[in-house]
């Protein structure tokens, strides 16, 4: 006799099966019943571990066609290789991704005044940017900042990020960032003189930056009190080689770029 299957259900009819992917460290998977994006950082008795941008972790069982990645339904397995379950992290701090493409670029922006503040931005949040489509721009002065803006005209899917240098109340690079009144753009800045003082002494070898007399370069005085070559451009690609991770910076200016990201991406609010 001819043998039926239970599953009368027409081929055509029946879901395709989906592609096995090992959940690798560093995976960026999206459940798709609650909507959390994260990256894996642990896989473990049928349950796997995710970890957002903000560090929020959560708990999923691994189920058949359980996730999304890139769009596409997978089921996630266990990888073959305990290697493969060490997460790496990006000098941001944040979990590596693997392989991961830069993503198309945003229509927002994130202007840094400065260009030494350009170049270390670059290298501790480089990789995060690329992930999430941020280009970053160098911003030469603040004094054309308002034109700047209404050129720009940002929107709820053009969002404005500024980073101004020795930004502190009363001056007036203070008084030109306040007169940014639209609700799409957000200027924040760091307390330092300048973006050497960010750079944490004791990662590049010295107890603390030398206090410069008022109306003196504070760079070249820097240079003189320490009795560096008073090459200054020489001296700060030293400086920022001696830069490997977040940790190697203040965490006021940590928290001003971390705010921008936030911002521009949507994450932060208005």
């Amino acid at each position: 006799m001819r043998q039926y299957s239970a599953d009368l259900t027409p081929p055509w009819k029946k879901p395709k099966p989906a592609p096995e992917v090992p959940a690798e460290a560093g995976l960026v998977v999206e459940e798709p019943g609650t909507g959390f994006c994260g990256a894996v950082i642990r896989c473990e008795a049928g349950t796997v571990t995710l970890e957002d941008r903000f560090g929020k972790h959560r708990v999923f069982p691994m189920e058949p066609r359980g996730f999304l990645l890139e769009g596409r339904v997978v089921t996630l397995v266990r990888p073959s290789s305990p290697s493969a379950l060490r997460p790496t992290r990006t000098a941001s701090g944040s979990v590596a991704v693997p392989g991961a493409r830069a993503r198309v670029a945003r229509a927002g922006r994130i202007y840094v005044e400065g260009r030494h503040d350009a170049e270390l931005v670059e290298r501790v949040w480089g990789d995060d940017l690329r992930i999430e489509g941020v280009v970053v721009e160098y911003l030469e002065g603040v004094d054309d900042l308002p034109s700047i803006v209404a050129e720009f005209d940002p929107g709820p899917d053009a969002r404005l990020g500024i980073l101004v240098d020795h930004l502190v109340p009363g001056t007036k690079e203070w008084r030109i960032a306040q007169s940014v009144t639209s609700e799409h753009a957000l200027v924040v800045g760091h307390p330092y003189i300048d973006i050497w003082e960010a750079v944490k002494p004791s990662s590049v070898g010295i107890t603390a930056w030398p206090r410069v007399p008022h109306g003196q370069d504070w760079k070249t005085g820097v240079c003189r009190a320490l009795g560096w070559p008073e090459n200054t451009g020489a001296v700060w690609q030293a400086i920022l080689a001696k830069v490997t991770s977040y940790k190697d910076l203040e965490p006021e200016l940590l928290g001003r770029v971390e705010e921008l990201i936030d911002f521009v991406t949507g994450s932060g609010e208005a």
